[in-house]
């Protein structure tokens, strides 16, 4: 059986409840985690080691707050007074967990679902996502790692054009398959300021995925990211981020053989208000 879940955080204890919930077989099923392994929760190192234990059976994808671990790691940005990096940072074996970090896939297909953090800018198909993805995988696994990372942060170029090059190529890429939520409806710019629900999206702006024409429409996409967003289950999207650090529930969805199911546990634990 396959799942995909949605943002961990960190909150271990939830993680482990999810897996013990669906009956999870290393030997006979497979995961993917929808990007944010760490960050908020209590257990950040503990989810990792869970995760690499699981092995070849679970995949997770990269989020903006793993990326934002490894950026503090490389004394790239501070420490937020929300973050619950410590552990991970002061950890004897942290480079090994680095190293473990970056080497996770940004984008991933799993059953015919595409598999990102955020989401898809709509002038993209499916195998341009992908494309795009193995572009960044391969930077972030190099040995220019250190060089990008105080380049990836900012929130221009805005719009994708297929000339973009170099480090503005690299950052608009992940700021889609890490950041996106809203983007203006007449040319599908990134609008980083609004991140609330679906319905609150300030004029001229929608959902990515609302975007009309959108090139990826005919493929099924599932992310995460969006917690105020709450569970979408469509036939062609599901959000998975339903806030389990905010004290809300961790979802994973079966998605193997044309069978859907949902199953939720809820959330112990509860960040304190941020980003």
């Amino acid at each position: 059986m396959h799942y995909l879940v949605g943002d961990v955080q960190g909150c271990c204890d939830a993680f482990e409840r999810l897996l013990a919930e669906v009956g999870f077989s290393p030997s006979r099923d497979r995961l993917v985690v929808l990007g944010d392994l760490v960050n908020r929760g209590p257990r950040s190192l503990a989810v990792l080691r869970r995760m690499r234990a699981l092995g070849a059976a679970a995949q997770s994808l990269l989020g903006n707050h793993d990326l934002h671990l490894l950026a503090v790691a490389h004394g790239v940005r501070p420490e937020h007074t929300t973050d619950t990096l410590r552990e991970i940072l002061d950890a004897p074996d942290r480079d090994a967990w680095l190293d473990w970090l970056r080497a996770r896939p940004i984008a991933l297909m799993c059953e015919g679902w595409l598999c990102v953090h955020a989401g898809v800018a709509p002038a993209w198909t499916a195998a341009q996502t992908l494309a795009l993805a193995a572009e960044v995988e391969a930077l972030l696994r190099g040995p220019g790692l250190a060089q990008f990372l105080p380049r990836m942060y900012g929130n221009q170029p805005a719009l994708w054009h297929a000339g973009l090059a170099g480090e503005d190529r690299w950052r608009h890429v992940i700021n889609v398959l890490t950041r996106i939520r809203f983007v203006h409806a007449d040319d599908g710019r990134m609008d980083f300021k609004a991140k609330e629900g679906a319905d609150t999206a300030p004029p001229g702006l929608v959902p990515w995925f609302e975007v009309a024409g959108r090139a990826s429409a005919g493929t099924p996409i599932a992310f995460g990211h969006w917690s105020t967003l709450g569970l979408v289950n469509r036939p062609d999207l599901l959000a998975l981020d339903t806030g389990c650090v905010w004290g809300g529930a961790l979802t994973a969805v079966r998605v193997d053989g044309g069978r859907r199911e949902v199953i939720q546990v809820r959330c112990d634990a509860a960040a304190a208000p941020g980003a």
